[in-house]
């Protein structure tokens, strides 16, 4: 494997690779030595957790970073074409990480240029390596991916890490319920893709009645740079939020998880039971990127 574009690209078996390498590394048992190695961090999006895990991930494995936070103060302003940016960069350094709002992006970059890329997040299609710590997360408080009751809530339509992750627990025999406003619900052609491959799946639109039969509840928020019309947003974005009092008589596996930022889908009186486990999923973003990068740099 050479990048890590989305998890449409990846096996059962390259999955479960990245989430031994990452438990591997997290016990201290494994310890990738990444010295002399330079990872460039193109953020043309913001972000918090995904780009911090990765400098993170690369500094504490003895590697360097170079990071780009916008392009205000890049040649882009100049009119300096994505293309001739990314080659650019690539010149200087051993892996390029790339997040974008446009769709595509870090597959487009991948065919120009010589060393591996990682999709930090393209627009609103995929984020491999946002699942594959959500995976990790699931099997470090479910004890394995396989047969997980899971209702993902919130913007299905444009949340890339629910396509994500909906694409990877897909090779574990789970049962989903897809919990959305009717206008954001989860695209048409990943619901074919489960189809064909006899997963089981219901769509609704309340939670309060299925809180009791999860294993996981991965709630995401109303994305408001997703959408052209404020209004619709201004209309969408209350649409769910977990408070403690709908978690009476959940199981004693159940756990709670959000890729962050949150904005009031999930109360801060969440954040007291033993439920809430999405900061400790943030964390595990630390292990799951030095795995990734560690696997496509040293393997």
């Amino acid at each position: 494997m050479k990048h890590l574009i989305s998890m449409r690209d990846l096996s059962k078996n390259d999955i479960l690779h990245f989430i031994e390498t990452a438990e591997l590394i997290e016990k201290g048992k494994m310890k990738p030595n990444l010295k002399g190695k330079l990872a460039a961090l193109l953020f043309f999006e913001p972000s918090t957790r995904t780009r911090f895990s990765f400098e993170s991930a690369m500094k504490r494995l003895g590697g360097e970073t170079l990071t780009m936070s916008g392009t205000g103060t890049t040649s882009a302003k100049k009119g300096e074409s994505f293309a001739d940016t990314i080659k650019t960069i690539s010149q200087y350094a051993d892996i390029l990480v790339i997040r974008s709002v446009l769709e595509g992006a870090s597959r487009y970059a991948s065919e120009i240029v010589s060393i591996p890329v990682v999709n930090a997040g393209d627009g609103a299609n995929q984020h491999p390596t946002q699942a594959l710590l959500d995976l990790y997360s699931i099997v470090k408080t479910q004890g394995t991916l396989e047969n997980i009751t899971i209702a993902i809530i919130g913007d299905l339509k444009f949340g890339r890490t629910v396509h994500s992750l909906v694409y990877g627990l897909s090779y574990f025999s789970p049962r989903f319920y897809f919990i959305s406003p009717l206008h954001l619900s989860l695209p048409e052609h990943i619901k074919n893709e489960l189809h064909s491959k006899n997963i089981i799946f219901e769509e609704g639109r309340e939670i309060d009645n299925l809180v009791n039969k999860l294993d996981i509840m991965y709630v995401t928020r109303i994305q408001k740079e997703r959408f052209a019309d404020p209004e619709e947003y201004e209309k969408l974005k209350g649409s769910y939020q977990i408070t403690s009092n709908i978690l009476n008589n959940v199981k004693g596996n159940f756990k709670i998880l959000h890729p962050l930022p949150r904005v009031n889908e999930i109360t801060t009186e969440v954040d007291n039971t033993p439920y809430a486990y999405y900061f400790e999923q943030a964390k595990n973003g630390l292990y799951m990127r030095q795995s990734i990068i560690s696997m496509l740099l040293l393997t």
